[in-house]
């Protein structure tokens, strides 16, 4: 049976990684000749990310997935539980970050160590985040979910809406945001360099 939150999660992954690629790409190359344009997208993914993911996606993991799976496939403990302080850290993570580039744009090169080193534990944990999703919970979940836990699950992940899986148009608020994205970010999330 083919199950819609399933399909939501693994595309808001997908756009995740995507979206942490791109980034990395960025980092890696740095401000170059344009340093107004490489903050101005960094700050504008993560903010994404701090309202994507970790507003939308996660809660919905938290509070309706995982205590599902754990009724039903208690196997899978031992991920959830590292799943939910991954969880707690990357909401913080996320955060910390927008702060550590903001000292390296406005303070310069000496904070850039700073933001790359936290930025890549941030990279690592949150791709790990997802293999482990993915590899252990989400099959688990398959094979244990009632028809009705589905149906409650497929409703709540249909309302997140992210316009980065496709499909979606961003609501009006966003706009910016997202034409900021896809216009200046290089690929594979963007359009730009």
């Amino acid at each position: 049976m083919r199950h819609r939150s399933l399909e939501i999660i693994r595309d808001e992954h997908s756009s995740l990684a995507a979206m942490l690629q791109s980034m990395r790409m960025m980092v890696d190359r740095g401000p170059g000749d344009d340093p107004k344009k490489f903050f101005d997208v960094l700050r504008a993914m993560l903010f994404y990310i701090d309202e994507f993911p970790e507003r939308l996606h996660h809660p919905k993991e938290t509070e309706l997935l995982f205590p599902a799976v754990l009724r039903n496939a208690p196997g899978a403990a031992d991920a959830i539980a590292r799943l939910n302080r991954d969880h707690e850290f990357t909401e913080k993570a996320v955060r910390d970050l927008q702060q550590l580039l903001l000292g390296w744009e406005l303070l310069g090169e000496p904070r850039r160590p700073a933001f790359t080193e936290a930025f890549e534990k941030y990279v690592d944990l949150y791709l790990e985040h997802m293999r482990v999703e993915e590899q252990e919970v989400l099959p688990a979940a398959e094979k244990a979910l009632s028809d009705a836990e589905w149906k409650a699950l497929d409703d709540a992940f249909e309302k997140n809406r992210d316009p980065l899986t496709g499909g979606y148009e961003p609501g009006a608020e966003y706009d910016r945001l997202f034409t900021r994205i896809v216009m200046k970010a290089p690929a594979p999330i963007g359009l730009g360099e």
